[in-house]
């Protein structure tokens, strides 16, 4: 049986990831982290959980464990690695967010850097097959250069949030290099689903339009963004999970670092003002807003903000190369998909404010 560490277990790409791997045909042992922190509302937090386990029962030919921990609790890290002998981690957990870094950068340098640096020991101490790890398409700074290629410099970061990601592809390539650990690194695109961060536009958009508050477009709407839907982001994490970077000796007689980076994202950079006007009709068509709702009245078209880049837009062809994966949902499919998730979610308020 497999071992598999997933951290951030209750966070958005993590309870996705647990839920998908709970239906594979193989037999795996699952072990979720999660500090199950209140950077955003811990009910959406304890929904996931409450689907992980649902999903669970259902399925015993696995071995499920939640423990609500911190990757930077080093102690904890290193017995629940003596204890499962894990095959695999994917290191999912992170503080996110990149207005926030500028804020609160402490919450950064304990997560991001102390705690991927926990991680990564305890796969020196204890070998694993493959270490898969969240970056984020944030390393690419204010680079001018589009589609966003893995082969780009990436050593200009404008966010704390980005220079944490950028060291732990560092950490990961060093390691990989002294101690032979395949590892892989993922520069996530944008991504958004049903039960996502509550801090993403389109659902602080949402949170927002149903309030009758005005919602702020930054860069005055000429920002585009390469929205990834959450599943396939899921996809593409599980296809690079059964396939580690080969372990090779190089002239010398010493490792060739068994190390890769990919993006995972749509392709397909959207405009803003685009995103918000599919997002306000396929809230509309869900019921979370009325026909009627003056959209208009709540935009307010706002300068750049600190931390932030005009564009993002994935060269995603190494991975289709590599795993035969590209990412097929839609905008307006996804957008959909959150609207009625939305929907049924909030449903009681609606009754309320509608």
């Amino acid at each position: 049986m497999t071992n598999i560490l997933i951290t951030g277990s209750a966070g958005f790409i993590g309870a996705n990831l647990v839920l998908r791997l709970l239906e594979s045909d193989v037999p795996l042992n699952l072990v979720g982290l999660d500090n199950l922190n209140a950077y955003y509302d811990t009910s959406l937090k304890d929904y996931r959980l409450g689907l992980i386990d649902k999903k669970a029962v259902v399925h015993p030919e696995h071995r499920y464990e939640f423990v609500k921990g911190s990757i930077a609790d080093r102690d904890l890290i290193n017995r629940l690695f003596a204890k499962h002998g894990f095959d695999i981690v994917v290191n999912l957990a992170a503080q996110a967010g990149v207005r926030y870094s500028i804020e609160n950068p402490d919450a950064y340098i304990e997560s991001n850097i102390i705690g991927f640096y926990n991680i990564i020991e305890a796969c020196r101490h204890h070998p694993v097959k493959h270490l898969v790890y969240a970056s984020s398409s944030s390393v690419y700074g204010g680079n001018k250069k589009v589609p966003f290629s893995v082969d780009d410099h990436v050593d200009n970061p404008v966010s704390l949030y980005a220079a944490t990601k950028k060291s732990n592809e560092l950490f990961a390539h060093c390691y990989s290099k002294l101690y032979n650990i395949p590892s892989t690194g993922l520069r996530f695109f944008t991504v958004y689903g049903p039960a996502g961060r509550p801090d993403m536009a389109y659902f602080g958009f949402t949170n927002k339009l149903l309030k009758g508050e005005t919602i702020q477009i930054y860069n005055y709407g000429n920002c585009r963004r390469d929205f990834t839907y959450v599943d396939d982001i899921v996809e593409g994490i599980v296809r690079v999970m059964k396939k580690a970077p080969e372990k090779r000796l190089g002239e010398d007689g010493l490792p060739i670092p068994p190390y890769k980076v990919y993006n995972i994202g749509g392709g397909q950079p959207e405009n803003l003002l685009d995103f918000v006007q599919i997002l306000q009709e396929e809230l509309v068509s869900a019921g979370v807003l009325p026909q009627n709702y003056d959209f208009e009245t709540h935009k307010q078209l706002v300068p750049m903000q600190p931390g932030d880049v005009p564009t993002t837009y994935a060269d995603a062809t190494a991975l289709e190369r590599d795993f035969g994966f590209v990412p097929k949902i839609t905008l307006r499919e996804g957008l959909r998909k959150f609207a009625e998730w939305y929907k049924e979610y909030y449903e009681k308020e609606f009754d309320l404010m509608l």
